[in-house]
């Protein structure tokens, strides 16, 4: 079995970003994320976007369809939006 070593940092890090929602409210949340970080997407517009290799709350590896850019994104649960795109 391998440990992860990423896991407390991880953790903290889904503790912080769902710490900083600010309403269940789709349309107030999803300005308040683009606020900060631009682009955002719900479940459905990210897999029309990118094609998802692996996760590890609260980041997706990703393969952005227009141009097979492989990257990351970020995700916060409830409600459930992707953001913060990283190229790789």
């Amino acid at each position: 079995m391998t440990t992860d070593t990423t896991e407390n940092t991880r953790r903290a890090q889904v503790a912080e970003i769902n710490s900083q929602i600010e309403s269940e409210d789709r349309d107030t949340e999803r300005k308040r994320l683009e606020a900060l970080y631009g682009d955002v997407w719900d479940t459905s517009q990210m897999s029309d976007r990118f094609e998802v290799l692996g996760f590890m709350s609260p980041y997706v590896i990703v393969r952005r369809k227009s141009d097979d850019c492989k990257g990351s994104l970020q995700f916060q649960h409830n409600p459930r939006f992707y953001f913060n795109f990283a190229p790789k």
